[in-house]
């Protein structure tokens, strides 16, 4: 031999960001679990259900649960806010400029970016009343809780055979 190491060269797989990111999710959405397991037990098990982009905080108040979402240089309509089947979704895009081609950046280091974060709604969460404000780069979201004690009883007759 004359001193050359072979190395079986295994091409790198490439890592997605979400396959990255999913584990650590996985272990906040546990750490919040097991720390606030009556905000759990209120406004359902898998409230957080998916993503981590954009950043939010979540105030659980007696009436209401406010999700505040971060989402510096995007205009109110860069973003939508759907619910789904009692999933609740923030989407949106940044930095898509249409008047300019991607050849024509001699540098760019401001990435293009698209983003998904996904709540769950619990069963005591009204889905009918969800309302949004922006502000400053911040995005509320507010979702009342619906409260026995505040709505009308739905009557429901039973026919005897």
């Amino acid at each position: 031999m004359t001193g050359i190491i072979r190395r079986n060269r295994v091409p790198a797989r490439r890592i997605s960001k979400r396959e990255f990111l999913t584990p650590f999710d996985d272990l906040f959405n546990e750490f919040f679990n097991n720390a606030f397991p009556a905000f759990h037990r209120e406004v359902g098990n898998d409230f957080f259900a998916q993503g981590s982009y954009p950043k939010c905080n979540v105030v659980n108040f007696d009436d209401r649960i406010e999700i505040e979402a971060a989402i510096p240089g995007l205009n109110k309509e860069d973003v939508t806010v759907e619910v789904v089947d009692r999933l609740l979704t923030i989407k949106g895009e940044s930095n898509q400029r249409d008047d300019v081609n991607e050849n024509q950046y001699v540098r760019r280091e401001v990435k293009r970016s698209a983003f998904a974060r996904s709540f769950t709604l619990g069963d005591n969460l009204d889905e009918q009343q969800i309302s949004g404000a922006h502000n400053n780069g911040i995005l509320t979201i507010t979702i009342p809780k619906i409260n026995a004690s505040n709505s009308e009883p739905t009557v429901r007759k039973i026919q005897i055979a």
